[in-house]
Parts: C-alpha cells; structure tokens; sequence
C-alpha cells in the first residue's frame, strides 16, 4: 500500500530533528524544518547541510528549512516536535495557535518537563486538549546514522492508533523501520530512564571495569525500568521493545551516545563542568535522573543504580563510591515473584 504525501513540520533543528527531516523528505513527503539558529537554517536551506550538528553528511535538496514558525506550520498534515525536553513545554504553546486542525503533534523528544517531573504526553495533552491526537517517536537511534541512511528501527506510540500508524507511515522507508504501539507512558519511561544507566555504563567502562561490569549494569538496569514501569503502569512488552532494551543497549554501548561519553568522563575522573562543555550538547542525563528518582520515590521503588548515578552527578559521591555502593548490597534473587503482576 503506498503512503499518501503528506505535509510535515519537523520542529528542531539539532542532530536528531535535522536527521529526522531528511529522512521523511526523502520519503517523498513535503516536509520543513524549523529552528532558532539562523545560520544553521541558512545553510539547512541553502547548501543542504547542517554544520552544526550534522557535518558532512549531505541533506535532501527537497528539504525546506526556515526560522519561522508559521511558515513551518503552514498546511501540515503532521506536526513532529524534536526538542530538548526543556524546551518542550515553551514549544508546545508557540505551535498551539498556529496548528492546522487537522495536524496531529508527534514528538521524538526523550525525557520529562523539567521541574515538575510530568510526562511529556501529559504536558501535550494538557496544552493541546484532548482533541488533538499524539504520539512518541523512540527507540535505539543515533541522529548520524539515519542520516546517513544506516538501517535503524523505531516504534512509535500513541493515543490514537490512526495517528500512531500515519506517524509511522511518513518514518518508514527501505532503510528505516518504524513499529507502532499504544503505550505512551511506558515507551518515554524507557527513553528518559536509558540515558540515566548510559551514564552508569559509561562510568564502569571509565573506569575499566571490564565487560562483565557493563553487561551487568545493562541487565540489573533493565529490572530497574521494568519494576518502575509496572509501578506507574505502563506494560513491561513495552520495555523489553525497542522503546526499552533495544534503546538502551545502544545508548549503554555506542559511543555516539552524550550520556555515555558522559559516563566516560567522569569514570576518568574528569570534572562534570569540564566534561558536558566538551560533549558541547544537551546531556539529558543530567536532569533525568532527578525526574527519575522523585518519580521512583512517589511509587516506592528501589532503583540502585539510577540513585547512585544521581549522587554521582551531583557531585555528593564518586564514581568510585558508588561502585562500592552497589557491590554492597545485600544478595537478593534476581527477580521478585510478582514483578509482571
């Protein structure tokens, strides 16, 4: 069945929107970007290349870049919002009175609204209303390589399996696979939460821990999201998917990964300050892990790893102190009898 043309505003301009747009432009569809940064739009719209984020690697002449938000919006069909997630939040009121009424908000942004410790679906569904359909783009993919058309596969979630599925439609290509799911809550747990334990990933790797220590910290930090997505109720299939496992053995692992590199840093013993200013981009880590451990903290659930990572990022322990930390634990069987309900 071939997908109808669409109309798409691919709103942010960093790695992740840029790659996202190129993808749906050469998917056949309509489709502007739209950022902050004049000359990186510019040269988005001009010479077919982002500089910034993405240098090198050559954009579709079809893309149409601009920094202005009307004209982005302008007769979309699909809206898909790719913004740190401090940003979210202020994005979502500048698109709201310019939203063609029959344009569905999707969004590849991962982490939750800064302060308050909400949901990003529920932040969209309080300023939207309940009239507009939404999903959540996720899943294991560095911003790079789908620029580059390596394969990559997502999974997109949604309160309206129409939208979900056109969402997916627009994504999907011969390089590109794109799922579809119904599990909002438990699909941006997995992609808040998987930068958290890259960053423990990174640290063990820091500090040459060997092998044994990461797979270890990838699998008991597995039990961590599935004991706190059960506890919020999101469904566990959702974390042992893409928008869970498969997202966080690529952001624990890859070296594309900010979090990880984050990790690495500060495993070497390098100071945070130091260490983000040279990642040079938004380390989402950073503020997830306090998001992560209130949310844990409001259902009563222990997460080891992701509290020693918090301590570890507020500079009240090292990473050496955590490690000791855990080891210390008392033995316990692996999983609780009950822990799928």
């Amino acid at each position: 069945m071939t997908t109808p043309t669409l109309s798409v505003a691919v709103l942010g301009a960093g790695s992740w929107g840029t790659a996202l747009a190129a993808l749906i432009a050469r998917h056949g569809h309509a489709t502007t970007l739209w950022g902050r940064d004049a000359a990186t739009i510019d040269a988005i719209d001009g010479r077919h290349e982002n500089p910034r984020y993405l240098p090198g690697i050559a954009l579709p002449d079809t893309l149409r870049a601009t920094t202005d938000l009307g004209v982005a919006m302008h007769g979309a069909d699909l809206i898909l919002v790719v913004v740190p997630s401090h940003a979210f939040t202020e994005t979502l009121h500048a698109l709201a009175p310019l939203r063609p009424a029959r344009a569905g908000v999707s969004w590849a942004t991962k982490g939750f609204e800064p302060g308050s410790g909400r949901f990003l679906h529920e932040v969209a569904g309080e300023t939207l209303g309940p009239d507009v359909p939404l999903a959540v783009v996720t899943g294991p993919s560095f911003a790079k390589e789908v620029a580059a058309g390596l394969p990559t596969a997502l999974t997109v979630h949604g309160d309206d399996a129409a939208f979900a599925q056109s969402v997916a439609d627009v994504l999907h290509g011969p390089a590109f696979r794109a799922y579809t799911g119904d599990d909002m809550r438990g699909a941006e747990l997995g992609g808040a939460m998987k930068n958290v334990l890259a960053v423990a990933t990174g640290v063990a790797d820091g500090m040459s821990l060997g092998l044994n220590a990461r797979a270890g910290l990838i699998t008991r930090g597995l039990n961590e999201m599935l004991r706190l997505n059960i506890a919020i109720g999101g469904k566990p299939e959702t974390l042992m998917g893409l928008a869970g496992l498969g997202d966080l053995v690529l952001t624990c692992t890859g070296d594309l990964s900010r979090n990880r590199r984050l990790g690495l840093a500060l495993g070497r013993g390098q100071p945070m300050d130091e260490a983000v200013r040279e990642i040079g981009q938004v380390v989402e880590s950073i503020q997830t892990a306090d998001e992560v451990m209130r949310l844990a903290d409001r259902h009563g659930v222990e997460l080891p790893i992701a509290s020693n990572v918090r301590d570890v990022l507020h500079g009240d322990i090292t990473p050496a102190e955590g490690l000791a930390r855990l080891m210390a634990r008392e033995q316990k069987a692996e999983y609780p009898s009950k822990l799928f309900g």
